[in-house]
């Protein structure tokens, strides 16, 4: 998709991403207020932390409309690493190759910044979005039946091991 157009952080950039979240997860999972609004309470946490030098809020835009969005929270991932989060692509990209774009992007920026370590949470039956982490050296390292966004669902980890990255993140 020649015509779109990676961005930062832009006003609407929280309530589109939320709002894709949103479309997809209910839709195809049932989720609800409780999935919503822990993703506006996380993002509204990592938004003003967020610092532009090693963590990475982006956005996927064509014409004015958010077409996707991942970010490396590198700041907050804590002990195991920068945490890969809040990554989605709409329905009308979805198949484009936006979602590797974007997941390559955040995967050079995070070889840039030096960090060795990445991590992410998800769930199983997004067969997709997994073959796209597995392209990109995720590799799932545990699985349980613990469900942070109450929706019925398999927790997975994902970590990936960046080879040669200087850095400590």
């Amino acid at each position: 998709m020649p015509d779109i157009e990676l961005a930062g952080y832009r006003p609407g950039a929280l309530a589109g991403t939320i709002a894709l979240h949103m479309e997809y997860y209910a839709r195809e999972w049932g989720f609800g207020a409780d999935f919503e609004t822990k993703l506006a309470r996380e993002m509204g946490e990592f938004v003003p932390r967020m610092d532009a030098e090693k963590d990475l809020f982006l956005t996927a835009w064509r014409e004015g409309e958010m077409l996707g969005s991942i970010t490396l929270d590198a700041t907050g991932g804590g002990g195991k690493g920068a945490h890969l989060r809040w990554f989605i692509v709409s329905d009308a990209a979805r198949g484009t190759g936006l979602g590797g774009r974007l997941m390559a992007e955040t995967m050079r920026f995070a070889a840039d910044r030096g960090c060795r370590n990445l991590w992410l949470t998800t769930f199983a039956g997004l067969g997709p979005a997994r073959r796209l982490y597995e392209k990109h050296g995720f590799r799932l390292t545990q699985e349980s039946d613990a469900d942070q966004w109450n929706g019925g669902v398999r927790e997975q980890l994902f970590e990936c091991a960046l080879a040669g990255a200087d850095g400590a993140v």
